[in-house]
């Protein structure tokens, strides 16, 4: 076991190739979806796991000289993801001394409860309120953002508008989000924190020098043994399936054991 190791960097593919007969890829899904609008150049934009990361570590006593620190302190906040990762935000922002916490998502609020739509034992799609929401957030759906705006080069607030999702059948077959005219505003944010999920992984470094093929969506591409494109390396998880739950993970990483072993043997 070899931990603080970059792969790909501080162990470079060729002494990986070379080392093990067998590889697995099991580094998650880390590439987070950007938001490229108007003024997203701003200082004061950050990734969610960004700011929570550097977050942890001044927690943990770690002193930030490096860059500049992200923190929430007398500011307004502004949290664009309503899912998990942006409850984690709201959080730590009430935390650090927010002055105001909103948190906006595109998608419609879910309903308090199941529905005809999904059944039991399908995961049920409804509206999740965690102990960071109870300490003090404005929550907004069906929100899009439309441009950031600033002052010297640090952004000061978010113009958005409310949209509606209409059917598939009304649009010739694909769900489309209408802007609804009238409905424009804008929030003030001295802090804004993209926490809209992930993409894929991180091509860059190992993924990248590997050579391996990826999928139309950017994730490693495996077939039904849990093997890349190249001979004896293997993946599992997020890297390979995209962002999803941790049971997935579990289990694709049994799976891709087994076919290790089948393939040692």
């Amino acid at each position: 076991m070899e931990t603080k190791v970059c792969v790909g960097k501080d162990y470079p593919k060729e002494k990986v190739l070379k080392e093990f007969d067998a590889v697995c890829l099991a580094m998650g899904s880390r590439q987070p979806r950007d938001l490229q609008v108007e003024g997203r150049e701003s200082h004061g934009i950050h990734f969610a796991m960004d700011y929570l990361i550097q977050s942890n570590k001044v927690n943990n006593g770690a002193k930030i000289l490096a860059q500049e620190p992200i923190t929430a302190k007398d500011k307004n906040v502004v949290i664009i993801g309503g899912g998990d990762t942006g409850a984690d935000c709201v959080g730590t922002v009430n935390r650090q001394g927010a002055k105001s916490v909103t948190q906006i998502e595109l998608l419609p609020k879910p309903p308090l409860s199941r529905t005809v739509e999904m059944p039991w034992p399908q995961y049920p799609e409804i509206l999740k309120t965690s102990s960071s929401h109870e300490e003090g957030c404005v929550r907004k759906w069906s929100i899009l953002t439309k441009r950031f705006g600033g002052e010297a080069g640090r952004v000061k607030k978010i113009y958005c508008v409310e949209v509606e999702c209409v059917a598939p059948e009304e649009r010739g077959g694909r769900a489309e989000r209408i802007e609804i005219p009238g409905t424009e505003f804008d929030l003030k944010a001295d802090l804004v924190i993209l926490a809209m999920g992930f993409i894929h992984p991180v091509h860059t470094g190992l993924v990248k020098d590997l050579g391996v093929s990826l999928t139309p969506q950017g994730n490693i591409y495996v077939d039904n043994n849990f093997m890349t494109s190249l001979p004896s390396v293997f993946a599992a998880g997020d890297v390979s399936r995209g962002a999803s739950l941790v049971v997935w993970a579990i289990y694709e990483g049994r799976c891709a054991a087994r076919e290790i072993d089948r393939f040692l043997t």
